[in-house]
């Protein structure tokens, strides 16, 4: 006997997906596969499970995707710090090419000659899946219900359902107010509700964020630890990618932090108004900016920026997968082995402050600084005669910056490799040593001195005294 066609539904246990997986039996003869990615959503196994044998689904599958989707779409998200028209964190856009891939997998595995998804034909996920699905099988077919069936009402859904003996909840039997979308990283939430852009957004359609206003009175601090660019713990204890998201989420969630209300420009060319909560990837996009701020150089930083418009756009878009967006990625990570340390947050009614922040370079420059083991020189242009002193100098900062030119600055490189340089123009000697020890250089910073430590105090040994306001060497003492 001839075995039946194969068709991998992405199937979510709900009303719209199950109406669609009966719909496929009947107008391709075929065995529909129910897939479910685990991206972090609210869901119900059971139900899900259970829905789908009632159609008479013999295959089954619910995938657990949280760490993978964390680990190598959000966290790669996160590193570009894409926001999509300045405001949106892309939390639905992300998930798209992760489901689409993996159902591509399951379609590999079981011989389906097609997958199917449920996005209607006016938003944007229709585009999202079906590049997925086509960059990893070029030739499966993608069977789209919403854009072929003559259902074209939520009143036709639930006549076709009451013929089927689908059940239908007692939520769906007339137009939803609003309608949901989640995952780990974020929801959203669109709909009658928002249509109206006149409207403020009703407090009862937010899902994970509680109001700045009813938040706690008292602030909430976070330290998250870095490496390589990415997350790997919070507070200095090491957690799954997953798990890491999950308690930024809560804590971010319950003071008040992560909500956008936007009027968005849609891929296929219209505006629709979303509500979008990202608490945890607030957190995680406010970090990761504070520790780049000391590891990463201007040029590096700036060139991320001006790229990162056109990086949310392609993802927005559904390109995750196109070699654009692949070379983008690249010069974003180019010194992400750099971006290592820890920020800490001050969390309070819905505003995230950045506390401090740390990275081993800072540490152990101050650990010199203290026990008195580093030379800072401290002079005016004529500070490159003096290679001697030159040479023992750790940090050099010197004013008329506009004597310095390209050739003096690789002299003094030359002259001393390892030397940290800062120019300032027009400031008296004290006041650039306190500059440079506040964090405004153009080499890894100083930013972060222990809080446990004394003041510091400076003390000043002249090395030409006819000469003005040039050759200090400074010893930090403690």
């Amino acid at each position: 006997m001839k075995s039946k066609k194969k068709i991998v539904l992405a199937y979510s246990g709900g009303l719209d997906t199950s109406i669609i997986l009966k719909w496929l039996q009947e107008n391709y003869d075929a065995e529909v596969i129910a897939y479910t990615a685990d991206v972090g959503q609210e869901m119900d196994k059971k139900k899900i499970i259970n829905n789908a044998k009632k159609l008479g689904v013999k295959n089954i599958i619910i995938n657990d995707l949280k760490d993978v989707f964390v680990k190598d779409y959000v966290y790669p998200m996160i590193r570009g710090h894409a926001l999509y028209e300045g405001t949106y964190l892309l939390g639905t856009s992300i998930a798209r090419p992760l489901i689409a891939k993996d159902q591509v997998r399951i379609a590999k595995k079981f011989k389906a000659f097609a997958v199917s998804h449920g996005s209607t034909g006016k938003g944007n996920d229709q585009v999202r899946f079906e590049l997925g699905y086509y960059y990893f099988a070029p030739k499966i077919k993608v069977i789209a219900p919403w854009r072929i069936w003559t259902m074209n009402s939520r009143s036709d859904l639930i006549k076709y359902a009451k013929k089927n003996k689908i059940p239908i909840p007692k939520d769906k039997k007339g137009a939803p107010p609003f309608s949901v979308d989640d995952n780990l990283f974020h929801t959203s939430t669109e709909g009658k509700a928002l249509e109206n852009p006149k409207s403020f957004a009703p407090e009862f359609i937010y899902q994970r964020t509680i109001s700045p206003e009813k938040a706690p009175n008292k602030s909430s601090f976070v330290t998250i630890n870095f490496k390589n660019g990415d997350p790997y713990g919070i507070n200095g204890k090491k957690t799954s990618p997953a798990k890491l998201l999950e308690k930024l989420n809560q804590l971010a969630g319950k003071n008040g932090i992560g909500r956008v209300d936007l009027v968005e420009n849609r891929f296929i060319g219209i505006k629709s108004r979303g509500v979008y909560e990202t608490p945890g990837g607030t957190l995680l996009l406010h970090a990761h900016r504070a520790i780049e701020s000391v590891t990463l150089d201007k040029e590096t930083m700036h060139k991320k920026d001006e790229i990162m418009p056109r990086y949310a756009e392609l993802i927005y878009n559904g390109y995750w997968f196109s070699k654009e967006r692949f070379k983008l990625q690249k010069i974003i990570d180019n010194k992400r082995n750099k971006v290592n340390g820890s920020v800490k947050l001050k969390l309070y009614k819905g505003n995230i402050t950045i506390y401090s922040r740390l990275t081993k370079s800072n540490k152990e420059k101050f650990k010199n600084f203290l026990l008195g083991k580093t030379d800072v020189l401290i002079g005016t242009h004529s500070i490159i005669k003096n290679q001697d002193v030159l040479k023992k100098a750790s940090l050099l900062v010197v004013d008329e910056e506009h004597r310095f030119g390209v050739k003096d600055k690789e002299k003094i490189i030359e002259v001393s490799p390892r030397c940290n340089f800062l120019s300032m123009s027009a400031t008296p000697i004290p006041r650039t040593l306190q500059f440079a020890l506040s964090g405004i250089r153009n080499i890894s910073t100083l930013l972060t001195a222990p809080v446990e430590r004394r003041p510091i105090t400076v003390s000043y040994t002249h090395l030409r005294a006819h000469e003005t306001k040039a050759n200090l060497v400074c010893r930090l003492l403690r």
